[in-house]
């Protein structure tokens, strides 16, 4: 999956991307305590990156 899809899920699930770091976006949630850092431009995340990112934005 590529980083931009994953961003596209969060941002559709009401994360919001609070700030940018290099490249990294840090998105946070108002009902969620996590904070979920998605490296970006990335053509492909690894699978277990994008499952256990997913697992902790509630997404599965």
């Amino acid at each position: 999956m590529k980083s931009r899809d994953l961003i596209r899920d969060l941002e559709a699930a009401d994360w919001t991307c609070r700030r940018i770091r290099g490249s990294h976006h840090v998105f946070v949630h108002p009902q969620h305590p996590h904070i979920i850092t998605v490296p970006h431009p990335r053509k492909d995340l690894g699978k277990g990156l994008v499952q256990a990112l997913r697992k902790l934005a509630g997404l599965t």
